[in-house]
């Protein structure tokens, strides 16, 4: 059996990153948070905690502080099913993995309607996102993958719409003779990161042709947004985030102005989905208000 006042400690560790914030968080000395982090790593014979500034979890260190979270969110059940019988807890922490642009549009409205659970969130791809499932490393996603990942529930949340856009003076210089080939594999872009494949998509689109592309890396939201008022370039921008600049014209929508949709889906544990219902609607209903259905 795990000791899970030792397993406690080793997660406070890993969530503030140090043995004395985990100390303060649980109300014990220092001492006594490295004591119960030693005794469960020799009870198991592997090392959980990689000492440092901060300090992280080593692998299996990381799987364990994923069950302690699973455990909290079960306990969550029972209290909702025996009520007073199941004494009060810290409120679990649910790990949800969601791209960047969600949750720089409608995520964060949905988070809010829950009550008395925290979060933490993993940022990537939306073509990715479902890999943190399979890894056992989040309990839900926002994701592209329309199959199910084993042990888990899905639901469509419609599309998010993007546009490729840049500023009129940006589109006059570098795209007066048309979007094509040629002048596509001259204009500079905008892209989030290697993972993110818009562009290409676009590109594929409206050319039916792959190629590279000059390309600026700025793996913010908001900065790429930035980068495209600045003129360094074009790049797919979600229209939830460019609406006001298409209608006071800092921004134009590349000819001819096609959109590319991107479908997301809700993956989440079946084995905390009665815990997650809360979060569940509150993700679907406010999804399908914000996203293209």
């Amino acid at each position: 059996m795990i000791d899970y006042a030792n397993l406690s400690a080793v997660a406070a560790v890993v969530r503030t990153g140090s043995f004395e914030k985990a100390a303060q968080s649980l109300n014990i000395t220092a001492s006594a948070v490295s004591q119960r982090v030693k005794l469960l790593e020799e009870k198991l014979g592997t090392s959980l905690v990689v000492r440092g500034q901060p300090c992280t979890a080593t692998p299996a260190g990381n799987r364990l502080c994923r069950h302690l979270e699973d455990v909290g969110l079960l306990e969550n059940n029972l209290r909702a099913d025996l009520g007073a019988l199941v004494p009060a807890g810290p409120w679990p922490t649910i790990r949800i993995a969601v791209n960047a642009d969600s949750l720089a549009t409608w995520f964060i409205k949905a988070l809010a309607q829950t009550n008395e659970l925290l979060f933490e969130l993993i940022v990537d791809d939306q073509d990715h996102s479902a890999d943190w499932l399979r890894k056992g490393e989040v309990a839900a996603a926002v994701t592209a993958s329309p199959v199910a990942v084993r042990g888990c529930d899905i639901l469509p949340l419609g599309s998010l719409r993007y546009f490729a856009t840049a500023t009129p003076q940006f589109v006059a210089t570098w795209f007066a003779d048309g979007v094509n080939e040629g002048t596509l594999q001259n204009a500079p872009s905008i892209c989030f990161d290697k993972k993110d494949e818009l562009q290409s998509r676009w590109i594929k689109q409206q050319t039916g042709k792959h190629f590279s592309l000059p390309v600026h890396w700025m793996p913010s939201s908001h900065a790429f947004i930035d980068g495209a008022l600045a003129g360094l370039g074009w790049g797919m921008n979600p229209e939830l985030l460019i609406s006001e600049h298409l209608a006071a014209q800092t921004l134009q929508k590349l000819p001819p102005g096609t959109p590319l949709d991107t479908p997301l889906y809700w993956q989440y544990s079946r084995v905390i989905g009665k815990t997650l219902a809360p979060l569940t609607k509150a993700v679907t209903e406010t999804a399908r208000a914000a996203l293209v259905q």
